[in-house]
Formats: C-alpha cells, structure tokens, sequence
C-alpha cells in the first residue's frame, strides 16, 4: 500500500478541516497530478484544474469559488522549501473536500501488463469509484505491474492509465469507454495521427508495443501480459514518447503559491 506524507479532508463549504476522508467509493470526483523538483512545478497544473471543475460540475458539485477553494488548498498545504517526486491527489464530494501526497514510484522496462475483467463506473469520468481496482494494485509492486480493464473481450485502459498500441508504425487507442487523461491530451496533440478503435484481446498479438501514459506511470512500456504470453517486439515509439514527456516536464514552470 502507498505511504502518505500528506492526508487531508477539510468540509467544502467552509474550508474547515475536519478528520480525513479518502472519500474512495463516494459521488465524486478526482484528479492525480505529478509534483516534482524544488521550487515545486506540477505538470500539465492548468488542464488538471480545468478537467477537474468540469467533471464536478457534471457530478453536481457545484460551488463558484471551487477553482480558488482547490489552488488555496493546495498553497497551505506545500511547501516551498521541499523537494518533491510525489502524486497530489484532489478528491470532492458533495461535502468535502480531500487533499493527500505520496511519492511517486518510478516504473521499470520490466514491467506486466495483468488482465482483469473490470469496467469502471461510468468511465468516461475521473470518478471515486474505484475500490475494487485499488483491490487489485494493492497487492501488487506498482513499479512493475498495472491491471488493464477487460469487459466484453477488449482492453480500455489501466488502473491507473490510458493505453497506447503501436503496430506498423501507427498508434492506436481504444475507441471509448475511458477517460481521457492529461497526459493522453498532451500527446493527441504532439502525434500526428492517434486512432480510435476497438482493441480487442484476440489482437494483443499484432501490436509490437503497449504504452501506458498518466500523472503516475508517465510514459511506460509494458514488457509483457503473461495470460496471453505477449511480449514488445521493440522499444520505438517508447523513445519517441519519452522525447516528448520529458521536454514539456523541462518546460513545466514552477507553480505560484
């Protein structure tokens, strides 16, 4: 299980802090986003707010000082003196407001791909759903696995990621039935082409890479599936993403508190 450096709730009305909550299995929402180096930056920050408010307002969390609530949070509760490689977590409710921190685990090229039969709630939003996944993660090393969601024979995401398939030098992504991470909107819009089709299991075969891009794997290379015996026939398009990654992460500026 993570170690948290930081866990807390505070009410959504008045801000009053209150005993923690992780709020997991709620009517609600959450955003994950990477915080690293010392002044502290947060990458992709803006989107990750954006995406954040807007899918509180579909959930019916609705309050007109919510993004100033969230960013005062956030301000008391970092430190400029801190170095920092940690995933923040936002989560609301209709009540409360959850803030926590804990390191970031940086993944391995030995890295399985296990495949669970799961679908999230409603998985075209960041939601809280999600106690049966941190079922499956928790006994696992996140620096070497991750759980791809399988429902009605076709793979849609991870645990924690979206999912990329390379295969005749095209990247593929599944056609619908996930949530569109920051990291994926990043880099919808740096390669040329990503197309959206069904990615069925009978086809894991074709595909000479599997990617998987979020806040917490940034991008990874799954080595292997082990129930269907397949294995990366290449690093390619790794390299690529990684190029991409790791200059808007050289580009990111050092977030205002």
């Amino acid at each position: 299980m993570a170690t948290y450096s930081l866990k807390k709730s505070y009410q959504l009305k008045s801000l009053e802090e209150i005993t923690f909550k992780d709020l997991w299995g709620e009517h609600g929402v959450f955003t994950t986003m990477w915080i690293f180096g010392k002044p502290a930056k947060i990458l992709f920050f803006d989107n990750h707010i954006k995406n954040l408010i807007r899918s509180l307002i579909n959930y019916g969390i609705i309050k007109s000082s919510l993004k100033s609530d969230i960013i005062k949070l956030i301000n008391n509760n970092l430190s400029k003196n801190k170095k920092y490689n940690h995933l923040l977590r936002i989560a609301l409710n209709k009540k409360i407001i959850s803030i926590s921190l804990r390191k970031r685990i940086t993944p391995k090229l030995d890295f399985n791909l296990k495949l669970v039969n799961l679908k999230r709630e409603k998985p075209q939003y960041k939601n809280l759903k999600y106690k049966k996944i941190l079922f499956y993660l928790s006994k696992m090393d996140n620096s070497k696995s991750d759980i791809g969601l399988v429902s009605n024979k076709k793979i849609f995401e991870t645990g924690t990621s979206n999912l990329l398939f390379i295969k005749n030098q095209k990247v593929f992504t599944p056609k619908n039935d996930y949530y569109e991470g920051n990291t994926y909107k990043f880099f919808k819009n740096k390669i040329k082409k990503i197309t959206k089709k069904d990615i069925f299991l009978k086809d894991l075969h074709d595909y000479d890479e599997i990617l998987l891009i979020g806040s917490g794997k940034g991008v990874t290379s799954v080595k292997t599936i082990k129930e269907i015996n397949w294995k990366r026939k290449n690093l390619n398009y790794f390299r690529i993403f990684s190029k991409y990654y790791n200059l808007a992460i050289k580009n990111c500026n050092s977030y205002k508190f």
